[in-house]
């Protein structure tokens, strides 16, 4: 009787569950509000401080200022167009993946998701050594077509910004909408039919609105990432175009202009905010109760030979553009071409010269040396963020639909939508005195990688804990088991393939960092992307090939990550 009054309790008081969430809270809070709040409030009364007329002239200066509303002006319109053509591309993708099983999909699903946690510098590699001026493709065209220039323009141009978006963030749009699409009832669309309705209003009435929530969260992600974009601007775009994040870089860096700078990131951080808690309402309208099914009941082979006609001629055209850029990396990673263009030869010198120490490279690192480094630095990050992500994904999933609960899971977002230059610089002003003098210490790294990282982990672990029947946790209850003992023996050897999954989402993120980490970390200790940076900045084609080879390094082992999560990841309503 006691124990089944325990039972009860647990769902007769959900202020209990409340407050339950609200401490599982406190570790991730405290963690944002040292690591994330308190360096970007310390750099904001830094840079507001500077103005001379105070707090209100940055703001008057950021209102006037044509170069301030170009670059706002044109974030918003790249990332608006950029999320049409992802959206354009994905979902006919999503489609096929949630109602057809076909040979090859899971491993088309793993290599869909490479490009999503491939850092900018990898990309813009990838890209170059496709289309750039020394690329495969322009070098095929010239020999072939004995041209004494590069026929193909790519580097430098709007079309570069909006394909590297699309190649990007497209993964999502498969994933996310993919995933819940997979899940919807056939029933529903049957009875429809069977009422008279074609398929176009099956779609239109019945489809379309179930699906909506996850289109628009996928759309509003998608936005947000393209919203704050900054390496694919600056390398692949170059001078010509400038978004908020690229501007405040230049505001930063260049003119030193702190005022401004705080100013755009004051913007830029309040519109990611209401986009962030926006999405966290659509996400919470995704995990309600609805007619789902699993995919065994929704998904069928391709039968029809039009079918599989489309059906293949579309996922030639998309892996095309997903893969071919890797390819490219990979198979130029191994080629010299002579001065003029006209020779190629297969070569593994790129790969010996990455243990070879030359007197001519300044502050020479062996790239081995940077590839243990980001090792170590991902090793950190994996246990930080688990350590943080999982109380925070407990606490959501408690507290799951409550006005606490959505501002909470936006403030955990709220770190991807912040300038890295921004919190580079919160971290050198807030951490250099005692006890938070962390300057010279190893574990600045993995603290930054971690605040990218841990929305990730949130959402790979989210969706798994909220697959448990609250009768499993109810019969531990009424068996006796406290709270801390349900959560030890029952929570954790149930999501055990969605923590491996988050490991695995915040080591490849590590792994690929490179905004935050150009600006804190120290020169003896370099991380791949930073080396892979030092080599394209310097001249000559030793150098470059070196960084394509590196880029490879990172990419296989970034490949080798997301197929392990393809593996292990939970069948069920995913967001990433």
């Amino acid at each position: 009787m006691d124990r089944g009054s325990a039972a009860v309790s647990l769902t007769a008081h959900p202020r209990q569950g409340s407050r339950a969430a609200f401490l599982l809270w406190l570790i991730p809070l405290a963690f944002l509000g040292l690591f994330y709040f308190y360096p970007l409030a310390t750099i904001l009364q830094v840079s507001f401080a500077r103005g001379e007329a105070g707090l209100a002239a940055p703001i008057r200066a950021m209102l006037t200022s044509e170069i301030a509303r170009r670059a706002v002006w044109f974030t918003i319109y790249q990332a608006s167009l950029s999320t049409f053509f992802t959206l354009l591309l994905g979902l006919p993708g999503a489609y096929i993946f949630a109602h057809h099983d076909f040979r090859g999909k899971r491993l088309l699903q793993s290599l869909s998701g490479i490009p999503f946690v491939l850092p900018t510098l990898v990309v813009a590699a990838a890209f170059n050594a496709l289309l750039g001026p020394k690329g495969l493709v322009n070098q095929l065209l010239m020999n072939a077509l004995q041209l004494s220039a590069p026929p193909i323009s790519f580097a430098y141009t709007f079309s570069a910004i909006i394909i590297a978006h699309v190649f990007y963030n497209t993964t999502i749009v498969l994933r996310l909408v993919g995933d819940f699409w997979s899940h919807l009832d056939p029933r529903l669309s049957q009875t429809a039919t069977m009422l008279g309705a074609n398929r176009w209003k099956v779609f239109w009435h019945v489809t379309f609105p179930l699906l909506l929530p996850a289109i628009l969260a996928a759309a509003l992600l998608v936005f947000i990432f393209d919203f704050t974009s900054f390496g694919v601007i600056l390398v692949l775009g170059g001078p010509r175009f400038a978004t908020i994040e690229v501007e405040i870089f230049y505001q930063t860096v260049s003119l030193f202009n702190l005022p401004m700078a705080a100013t755009l990131s004051v913007f830029q951080l309040a519109c990611t905010l209401g986009l962030t808690v926006s999405y966290s309402f659509l996400s919470n309208r995704l995990s309600r109760p609805l007619s789902l099914r699993p995919r065994r009941f929704t998904q069928h082979s391709v039968r029809r030979f039009g079918e599989r006609l489309l059906i293949a001629l579309y996922l030639v055209g998309l892996f095309s553009l997903l893969l071919a850029p890797l390819g490219a990396l990979v198979l130029r990673s191994f080629l010299a071409i002579s001065a003029s263009g006209e020779e190629m030869r297969f070569t593994l010198d790129y790969y010996r010269e990455l243990n070879i120490s030359r007197r001519e490279s300044l502050f020479f690192v062996p790239p081995m040396v940077a590839i243990l480094v980001s090792l170590s630095y991902a090793s950190a990050t994996v246990f930080l963020s688990l350590l943080l992500g999982l109380p925070a994904a407990l606490a959501l999933r408690r507290a799951s639909g409550s006005k606490l609960s959505r501002l909470l899971d936006g403030l955990i977002m709220l770190p991807l939508g912040t300038s890295a230059v921004t919190m580079g610089l919160g971290f050198i002003l807030a951490l250099d005195k005692p006890p938070l003098d962390l300057r010279a210490s190893p574990l600045l790294i993995p603290l930054a990688h971690t605040l990218v990282a841990l929305p990730f982990v949130v959402r790979s672990l989210v969706p798994a804990l909220r697959s448990i029947r609250p009768r499993l946790r109810q019969a531990a209850a009424m068996l006796g088991a406290d709270p801390r003992q349900t959560v030890l023996h029952v929570d954790l050897p149930l999501i055990g393939r969605a923590l491996l999954v988050a490991a695995t989402f915040a080591f490849t993120i590590s792994l690929g960092e490179f905004g935050a980490t150009a600006l804190i970390a120290r020169p003896e200790y370099p991380t791949i992307p930073i080396m892979i940076y030092r080599f394209i900045s310097q001249p000559g084609a030793l150098n470059y090939g070196q960084a394509l080879a590196l880029s490879t390094i990172l990419m296989a082992v970034t490949a080798l990550g997301m197929l392990s999560i393809e593996r292990f990841r939970l069948a069920e309503i995913g967001e990433f």
